[in-house]
C-alpha cells in the first residue's frame, strides 16, 4: 500500500512540477512581452512634390485652361517632364475637360538642347476624336504645359513609338518642333467698371 502511495505521489509531484513549468513559461513570455521595448516607427519617407500647372481644354472646346497639380519631383528633366505630361493623359481634376485619350501613354521624354522629344504610344493617335479643334487642343496642351513648366524648352517634337510623326490627324504640321501658343488660353474677362 504504501508502495502504492509513493508513487501516486510520484506522479502527482511530476504532474505538478510539469503544470508549474508550462504557466511560469506562460507568464515569462508575457512578461517579456508585456515590457518589450519596441522602437518607434522609421517615419514615413517625405516625397519631394512640386506644383505644376496643366493646360486642359475648357467645357466649351474653345481654349485651354490652367489646373495646377501637385506631383512628386523625379530624379531626372526627362522624368519629371515625362511625369507632368502623364498628368495630362490622367486628365482634369476640376471643371475642365481632357484633351489627351486616357488610354494614351507617355513613353518618355527626353530633352536636346532648348527642344523636349515625348514620346506617346500609338493610342494618342488612335483615341485622338476627329477633327481640328481636338487635334489643336492636344498639340498645344502638351506644348504649352510643358514649356510653362520648364522655362529651358522652347518647343516640343512629338513622337509616337519612338518615331517622329508629321501629324496626328491631318490638320496640324508637327514635322517641326512646336513652340508653345498661350493665346489659345481662356482669358478671363476684364470686370466692367462700375458706374456712378
Amino acid at each position: 500500500m504504501k508502495r502504492r502511495s509513493n508513487r501516486a505521489k510520484g506522479v502527482l509531484l511530476i504532474a505538478f512540477l510539469v503544470f508549474a513549468v508550462v504557466v511560469g513559461g506562460m507568464v515569462f513570455r508575457k512578461y517579456q512581452t508585456a515590457t518589450k521595448v519596441t522602437p518607434p516607427a522609421a517615419p514615413a519617407e517625405q516625397v519631394d512634390t512640386r506644383v505644376v500647372t496643366l493646360f486642359f481644354s475648357s467645357q466649351d472646346g474653345s481654349s485651354l485652361a490652367r489646373e495646377g497639380r501637385e506631383i512628386a519631383v523625379e530624379d531626372t528633366t526627362d522624368d519629371m517632364i515625362a511625369s507632368v505630361v502623364d498628368e495630362l493623359v490622367v486628365g482634369p481634376l476640376g471643371d475642365l475637360a481632357p484633351t489627351l485619350p486616357h488610354n494614351a501613354r507617355v513613353l518618355g521624354a527626353q530633352l536636346k538642347g532648348d527642344v523636349v522629344q515625348v514620346n506617346f504610344s500609338k493610342a494618342l493617335v488612335e483615341s485622338l476624336p476627329e477633327g481640328s479643334s481636338a487635334e489643336m487642343s492636344a498639340v498645344y496642351s502638351v506644348v504649352d504645359t510643358v514649356v510653362a513648366n520648364f522655362p529651358q524648352v522652347k518647343a516640343v517634337q512629338f513622337l509616337v513609338d519612338g518615331v517622329p510623326v508629321k501629324e496626328l490627324k491631318g490638320h496640324l504640321d508637327l514635322s517641326a518642333p512646336i513652340p508653345a501658343d498661350f493665346t489659345l488660353e481662356k482669358k478671363e474677362a476684364p470686370a466692367a467698371p462700375e458706374k456712378q
